[in-house]
């Protein structure tokens, strides 16, 4: 056992083919749940299937954003057939549908991966409690973080300083290689299987896919987008520690292409963070110049990911008002009739209408692309704190953009890098100032002392003429 896992209900495992509901993490290789659902598998000599539960208009997503996904799955189950893993695809509310196939194959195991947030923790909760009736054992498995996330931490953790001494105390035991899915040696029969799923989940992926090709955001615009898949999300990680990995450290310059441009991939669990955290440190072990960016790069990736997760694992108001701490939530109080200086609609936020250009820029690229650099995201948000009517509002509409705009969007890291960003979380009180009281500012000078805005936003206004 890879002592990954939580059992969600009290049902004892019984004989029976293993279904693994893959819903975060959507990849074939270094997934520690699918990896678990084959060990009980082969342990009790059943077969294995994979079921994916497609879902409609998931918090705003936007057509192409689903197209990235489709995509990427469709690869992932050419690489479930070649190694005799059945995977099938249904359509409707997760816990009816995944009953429905567990009941016809005689299941007697339900492996599913772990997420922090509201809605898949209420279909992994429905799922437990219906099965529980069933009397079917169902089992949770991280496989999104290094450490699990309950056991990074029992307790909501005030900021990366509390967080990063419990990781680096357990990170040893959990960075370690990660076995190979084997092809599996039992298989569903044909009967079943089409008991369970008329079309192949190829087929329906193909069919959604095609769909798709029909459907417009509702600006109008498609975003262009990276290429999907784990083989890209591969390729990805091999070009950035090549070519980027050595100026990481300057990644608060949207000029420089040192980002990993990562965050789609491990966003919809097409690579794995731990095997990305593998490669990065054995690169640095090859090549001791890289150390210190590869140690900058690993911070974010382990320490500020799993800090997030924690975050909306155990604050049930991690996307509103409430999850702000105390003495943010009283000094955005003291400030909140302060006069706003520019006020703007809806939509001309969302088309980069301000009297901002460095704002209106990084909008834009969002818009345009899905993708905003890093640094650029705390501007953005704070400075809607600063524009709209309430930091209430200023949260909402943040979050709405990020989820409705974002590949990367619906995720912690989205809604804690807002919550830092207007509501003071995992941060500290600064020095008092109009409507912001004493959150942490960024302005256009401080970010014109970081990098080139000119530059930035010639840059990008070239790529939009082009």
């Amino acid at each position: 056992m890879f002592n990954r896992n939580r059992h969600l209900n009290n049902c004892p495992v019984h004989p029976g083919p293993v279904l693994y509901w893959m819903n975060r993490d959507q990849r074939a290789a270094d997934n520690w749940a699918l990896l678990t659902a084959q060990q009980e598998a082969i342990h009790s000599g059943q077969p294995l299937l994979v079921v994916f539960c497609l879902q409609e208009a998931f918090l705003g997503a936007r057509p192409e954003h689903f197209s990235f996904m489709l995509e990427g799955l469709l690869e992932t189950a050419r690489t479930l057939s070649d190694l005799n893993i059945s995977f099938i695809v249904r359509r409707g509310h997760p816990s009816c549908e995944l009953l429905a196939v567990a009941e016809k194959v005689h299941a007697g195991l339900i492996v599913t991966d772990f997420s922090p947030l509201r809605l898949p923790r209420q279909w992994r909760k429905e799922l437990a409690v219906a099965a529980q009736e069933a009397g079917l054992a169902v089992w949770e498995t991280d496989a999104h973080n290094i450490i699990p996330c309950w056991l990074v931490s029992d307790k909501l953790e005030f900021a990366a300083r509390t967080i990063r001494p419990k990781i680096q105390r357990q990170l040893p035991a959990w960075l370690t290689d990660l076995p190979v899915l084997a092809r599996h040696p039992i298989n569903l029969s044909q009967e079943l299987l089409h008991d369970v799923s008329a079309q192949t989940g190829r087929s329906v992926i193909q069919q959604a896919l095609a769909d798709l090709e029909h459907q417009t955001a509702p600006d109008g615009r498609r975003q262009m987008l990276p290429p999907s898949g784990p083989a890209a999300a591969k390729l990805r990680l091999s070009h950035f520690i090549a070519d980027s990995l050595k100026d990481f450290d300057r990644r608060n310059d949207p000029n420089l292409p040192v980002s990993s441009r990562l965050s789609p991939y491990l966003h919809f669990g097409q690579v794995s963070a731990q095997r990305v955290a593998l490669s990065v440190h054995a690169a640095a072990q090859t090549n001791p110049e890289l150390a210190p960016p590869a140690a900058s790069f690993l911070e974010e990736l382990i320490v500020r990911r799993e800090l997030a997760d924690n975050y909306c694992f155990y604050h049930p108001d991690y996307d509103n008002w409430q999850g702000f701490p105390a003495w943010a939530r009283q000094t955005l109080e003291r400030h909140r009739t302060d006069p706003r200086t520019y006020r703007y609609r809806d939509e001309q936020l969302e088309n980069g209408q301000t009297h901002d250009p460095l704002w209106n820029t990084a909008q834009l690229e969002l818009r345009d692309t899905g993708q905003m650099p890093g640094y650029l995201r705390m501007y953005w948000a704070k400075k809607l704190l600063e524009w709209c009517a309430t930091p209430e509002q200023a949260q909402q509409f943040a979050i709405a953009l990020n989820d409705g705009l974002a590949i990367d969007g619906r995720d912690p890291n989205g809604y804690v890098g807002i919550a830092w960003s207007i509501g003071g979380v995992h941060d500290r009180p600064w020095g008092e100032r109009p409507v912001f009281g004493t959150i942490r500012t960024l302005t256009y000078d401080g970010c014109r002392r970081k990098f080139s805005v000119d530059a930035y936003i010639r840059k990008e206004s070239d790529r939009r003429d082009g």
